[in-house]
């Protein structure tokens, strides 16, 4: 018997915002191929756990293989992982600056690209990716110019992305988030974070994959920036 339910490619998959986004595809029906560094392997059948570094350009084929192979189709992918560092622009340091470019930019680009090679052969297919407030409201609260140019650079992609591939079936969104309270922010910096939000608190995980499921069920949204940032993206 054939399974027609639909397959999500989910990178940075293990915790936070990644592993909020594997359930949440579950529970909305898809099977689900999870990809990390440090991922475990899944006892759920509907669900491929792939380890790998999405910075590493022999990851990116793996997964998207692993997922046709497994599971005959990739209909969506969400490019979730990132590296995030804030600091002072001339404090950055060779080393961090290639980190973040890899797993930000090199990560995106060939793992977009193997899955959008896999939706053209079906004629349809979605990619969504998590990008920052900070590319378009920036502050120097949190100096954070790494972040403004590799996801500011996926922000860019996913509208020339969406224009390119709007008439063979193939949407491409992105969420923008603000600051949203995963345990990579310690909780004695929630009052500081919560204040650079025009509503007066942080994000919950929940509110990100909230937009991410709307996006995958609204076909005639493409080329969308979705900020889910309690109006950082309006001023302050």
């Amino acid at each position: 018997m054939s399974d027609n339910r639909k397959v999500a490619v989910i990178t940075g998959a293990s915790q936070g915002i990644g592993a909020a986004l594997v359930e949440a595809y579950l529970e909305n029906g898809f099977r689900v191929v999870a990809t990390s560094r440090s991922i475990k392997p899944s006892s759920n059948p509907d669900v491929l756990a792939i380890a790998g570094d999405i910075g590493d350009p022999a990851t990116a084929p793996r997964v998207i293989e692993e997922a046709l192979a497994r599971f005959g189709q990739v209909d969506t992918l969400v490019n979730n992982a990132g590296i995030f560092i804030a600091s002072p622009f001339t404090d950055y340091t060779p080393e961090q600056y290639n980190d973040a470019t890899a797993t930000n930019l090199d990560g995106f680009f060939l793992i977009t690209q193997a899955a959008i090679r896999a939706m053209e052969k079906q004629g349809s297919g979605h990619v969504v990716s998590i990008t920052t407030t900070l590319v378009d409201n920036p502050t120097s609260k949190v100096p954070s110019v790494l972040a403004s140019l590799t996801k500011g650079g996926i922000a860019a992609a996913t509208k020339s992305l969406a224009v390119e591939y709007a008439t063979r079936g193939i949407r491409v969104n992105a969420v923008s988030p603000g600051i949203i309270k995963t345990p990579m922010h310690a909780e004695e910096s929630h009052g500081f974070l919560a204040a650079l939000h025009p509503v007066g608190r942080m994000g919950e995980i929940a509110d990100v994959t909230d937009a991410v499921i709307y996006l995958e069920g609204a076909p005639f949204v493409t080329g969308e920036i979705l900020h889910v940032d309690g109006g950082q993206v309006a001023g302050h």
